[in-house]
């Protein structure tokens, strides 16, 4: 584990505070697993476009919660209360818990830039795939997902 950047109250030396910073040898040399980098983006690409396309297609993320209860709750249609749950989910998840796990050295900078790539790709994918699928055989796939997802944590 790497040492934590300090905190600081002022906003101009937290940011030089930050700035001195630097993560473990062993991230900025090779990738978190000992990949080399093109290796590493490659594999970031693949993660973020996995978890974009899934994502897209079936509101992923806090969307085990937040469709089924934007459906329930708000009588949304299914492609509503997806595309509303990764509306809410963007600002708080894209900003402010990065922030602290950024601060806290737990970001690694590289294959999330990738990764992230990967899953705005993906996401679009996925976005346009659930548009070409109607509103009873896309609430079968959120279904089935969820049901597989379950069986799996209830196996493990």
């Amino acid at each position: 584990m790497g040492a934590s950047p300090p905190l600081v109250k002022s906003p101009i030396r937290r940011m030089r505070a930050l700035r001195s910073y630097s993560r473990p040898a062993r991230l900025e040399k090779e990738g978190a697993l000992g990949y080399p980098a093109l290796m590493q983006a490659v594999l970031a690409l693949v993660v973020g476009f996995v978890g974009g396309t899934l994502g897209g297609l079936i509101g992923l993320g806090g969307g085990f919660i937040m469709v089924p209860l934007l459906i329930y709750l708000f009588h949304m249609s299914q492609h509503d209360a997806q595309g509303t749950s990764l509306a809410v989910l963007l600002p708080p998840v894209g900003i402010l818990s990065v922030l602290q796990y950024w601060r806290a050295g737990h970001v690694d900078v590289p294959v999330a830039v990738w990764a992230a790539a990967g899953f705005l790709v993906g996401g679009y994918v996925g976005g346009g795939l659930a548009q070409l699928l109607g509103g009873a055989a896309l609430r079968r796939v959120f279904a089935l997902f969820l049901i597989v997802a379950a069986l799996d944590l209830l196996r493990r």
